[in-house]
């Protein structure tokens, strides 16, 4: 487990660049809540998820993120490169 520091801004484009039902796919690999994935990428229902280990602090760039924890934006990262990828391959 390794920390991370990234600015707000960036986390949104990561987020936004997902394809759809990508929290839905992180939170059934890791076997978290749909909404704790969400609460990661800012998000803020925490009745139904859990805080997850990001620490947000104002600044430029929408601040600066801390994710104490990376296995979720490691986990969407993976699938965002997955999908270009798909994206980029020649048809048959």
């Amino acid at each position: 487990m390794m920390t991370k520091t990234i600015t707000f801004n960036e986390l949104r484009r990561v987020k936004d660049s997902l394809p759809d039902g990508t929290s839905h796919r992180i939170a059934d690999e890791l076997g978290v809540s749909v909404e704790t994935v969400r609460n990661y990428f800012g998000g803020q229902n925490f009745r139904d998820g859990k805080s997850c280990g990001i620490h947000i602090e104002p600044g430029p760039d929408g601040g600066l993120v801390v994710l104490d924890d990376t296995t979720i934006f490691d986990r969407a990262l993976e699938i965002l490169n997955e999908s270009r990828a798909v994206a980029e391959a020649p048809s048959l």
